[in-house]
């Protein structure tokens, strides 16, 4: 008889779950169009997104104004492009992202086998809720984590402890699957697994640099005989 080898499998949702990187890029740009800067690459963005919105914004602000990155965090301007970029984002979600191949068919396969899933990210809640709506993943997860569900966010290990305690799950049997380094780290962190996918956004470097316990081509693998233990 087969036994599940993970009853909690928590994920990574910008580069994992979903696509989002181009209505990013369109928001972002919206934004920096909004206070006469020129726009960033679609790279750019790809290799900024992990942090949060207010780490991004900064490193376009930056980027666009000449400022030193440390100048740019700090700065009244960047305050003031924080709630034009919400709405901008507000109105992109859901135009130009999709869902990765057979992520809602594994989802749903995972839950049909009594898994637990929790999304595990470091998106602000108001723009994760929208994500999750827009592609209809909502009911899926059995808990949702976001960047300022705690005061601090990933690496920190928090998100991952509050799920092992919400379901009371032993580290052993909780598996992070994620697109970078920040979610290695996180599920470092929290002493679980980690499983890393090759398609997402790892700030330009190479997955397996982060030396995850395992890179998996694409989300079937998680169906896949070695996903589970006989």
């Amino acid at each position: 008889m087969m036994e599940r080898t993970f009853d909690l499998i928590l994920f990574d949702l910008d580069g994992t779950l979903v696509e989002t990187a181009p209505e990013i890029m369109d928001a972002v740009n919206d934004t920096l169009d909004r206070f006469k800067l020129s726009p960033v690459t679609q790279q750019q963005v790809n290799d900024w997104i992990g942090h949060g919105t207010l780490a991004l914004l900064a490193q376009a602000l930056a980027d666009r104004s000449g400022m030193t990155i440390e100048v740019a965090r700090s700065s009244e301007l960047l305050r003031q492009m924080v709630p034009i970029y919400d709405g901008f984002y507000q109105q992109r979600c859901g135009t130009r992202s999709h869902l990765y191949p057979q992520v809602r068919e594994t989802l749903q396969a995972l839950r049909a086998q009594g898994v637990k899933l929790a999304v595990v990210t470091n998106k602000e809640s108001r723009y994760t809720q929208v994500v999750l709506a827009v592609h209809q993943l909502g009911l899926l997860f059995d808990e949702v984590v976001s960047g300022d569900t705690f005061p601090t966010k990933k690496p920190d290990p928090v998100g991952v402890v509050h799920c092992l305690a919400q379901f009371g799950m032993a580290r052993g049997r909780t598996l992070f699957v994620g697109d970078s380094s920040i979610d290695a780290a996180t599920a470092r962190n929290a002493g679980v697994t980690v499983w890393l996918l090759p398609y997402g956004y790892n700030m330009g470097e190479p997955i397996g640099a982060c030396a995850p316990d395992r890179v998996i081509a694409d989300f079937s693998s998680l169906l896949n005989p070695l996903a589970i233990q006989v």
